[in-house]
């Protein structure tokens, strides 16, 4: 008999999942959530929200594509010339995945290949302050 591998966790039900906590804690929306908040309708609500004070930066300051709440405009406009937002832009350039094209893929029906959607940097408002 081998030994168990998970040990110790019967006195504390706080020990159980820890890497499960950690890895939902950062979690962020899938790409094809972000998809649909790219939406005129979606987006304008998302850019111009309400202020909320629990909020990061009073919610006052959006990145639509990577879903992100930042403290001011010039933390915004930085995160703009990252690395992160520039490979984000570059994933959402692929048509989200759909429910036809599972079905194409599982033989019913010819292939077709994914579209490319054009996406680019949000524009920033410079009078919010």
């Amino acid at each position: 008999m081998g030994k168990s591998k998970q040990t110790g966790n019967h006195k504390s039900d706080k020990k159980k999942n820890i890497s499960k906590k950690w890895k939902l804690k950062r979690r962020t929306k899938d790409l094809d959530q972000i998809h649909s908040d790219m939406k005129p309708e979606t987006a304008a609500k998302l850019l111009h929200q309400e202020v909320d004070y629990d909020m990061t930066g009073c919610a006052q300051h959006y990145c639509l594509h990577c879903a992100r709440y930042f403290v001011d405009l010039r933390a915004l406009k930085e995160h703009f010339k990252t690395k992160g937002h520039k490979k984000r832009l570059k994933q959402l350039r692929e048509e989200p995945y759909t429910q036809a094209e599972a079905e194409r893929a599982a033989g019913m029906g010819s292939y077709i290949p994914p579209k490319s959607v054009e996406v680019k940097t949000q524009p920033v408002e410079e009078d919010m302050d």
